[in-house]
């Protein structure tokens, strides 16, 4: 084999909160090998790291490839990240602060690493393949346990000289609002995530309003998961229609604000919740974002649906780990 066909294979990593995908890619992008770990969320940064390379371990070798035929590893993580050093700034749901992820990756693997946020990867993964392929401006929002945000502008993921940014899920949007688990307080994760959905509906569930969230997952937020929420609004719970509409009407008029900044051309919502219920939670945040702008902006943008799923993360991990190292 030729030394330019040992660098033609790119690998993506991304970490969510309670999973981790890896992935082995050839040259053009086509999958040849995965494998999926589960977490343990705060379980402390070196017993994360170390599921991650074994995780990654495993891809390669259902590959059959060691890790001198990788061109490039991508790794998402669930917060800001400083990109240009590799250190995974905080993430909060990991309990995690100042990791140099990158160095420690590379001294297993012995190839080039670059660490960025999970939100940015899952958006790069949709502009290069997926929903915003045909894009100048796309902005991704991912709602899940908590709110991720991300931009690509003409091909390159927006971020600061340090840190990544958009995180939206941090936008203030109740004033002395819920406490946040970043530290603030009223950020928008307290009042649209699925956790704060979660929350709500369990409420309802007890005062006897959700009688199908009651019996599928009785009054346990853990258990209400984004599945649940969809066949309970199937089934007729309309309290958890009207939570769930409520929490995306606010992060509709989140987007809105960025729509402002940015003006975005397409606007990709992703994550379980979109999975779960695409048609009712696309709709209530276009009509939210779109009440919310001013009428110049109206028709300047669309809300669609991610298209790759779990996939947009760890591909857009990938193909950027290409952009970066190929160049």
């Amino acid at each position: 084999m030729s030394t330019v066909e040992k660098k033609k294979h790119w690998v993506g990593l991304d970490l969510g909160g309670t999973k981790m995908l890896a992935v082995v890619y050839d040259a053009d992008f086509k999958p040849i090998a995965r494998k999926r770990r589960r977490t343990k969320g705060s379980e402390g940064a070196d017993s994360v790291t170390s599921r991650m390379i074994r995780t990654l371990r495993d891809a390669l070798e259902e590959a059959k490839l060691a890790p001198d035929q990788v061109a490039g590893i991508g790794v998402g993580i669930p917060g800001p990240v400083d990109q240009e050093k590799g250190v995974v700034l905080e993430a909060v749901n990991l309990s995690w602060a100042n990791v140099p992820l990158a160095k420690l990756l590379q001294k297993e693997f012995a190839c080039p690493v670059v660490v960025l946020n999970d939100v940015d990867a899952g958006v790069y993964g949709e502009y290069r393949f997926g929903a915003a392929k045909s894009a100048r401006t796309a902005l991704g929002v991912f709602p899940g346990t908590g709110i991720g945000g991300g931009c690509v502008y003409d091909g390159q993921i927006i971020r600061g000289k340090r840190n990544s940014c958009l995180e939206i899920g941090h936008i203030s949007v109740m004033p002395d609002g819920q406490l946040c688990g970043c530290g603030l307080r009223g950020c928008l994760e307290t009042e649209a995530s699925r956790l704060a959905i979660a929350a709500e509906v369990a409420k309802a569930a007890f005062r006897g309003e959700a009688p199908t969230i009651l019996k599928l997952a009785g009054t346990t937020i853990a258990d209400i998961r984004s599945s649940v929420l969809a066949d309970a609004i199937a089934a007729g719970d309309k309290a958890v229609e009207q939570i769930v509409r409520r929490a995306a009407r606010i992060l509709g008029t989140a987007v809105a604000a960025v729509v402002h900044l940015l003006c975005p051309d397409i606007i990709v919502l992703g994550g379980g919740l979109v999975e779960a219920m695409p048609e009712l939670y696309v709709e209530a945040v276009a009509s939210a974002a779109k009440k919310a702008v001013m009428p110049s902006f109206v028709d300047t943008f669309k809300v669609v649906a991610a298209k790759l799923g779990d996939d947009a993360g760890v591909l857009g991990c990938a193909a950027w780990a290409h952009k970066t190292f190929d160049a």
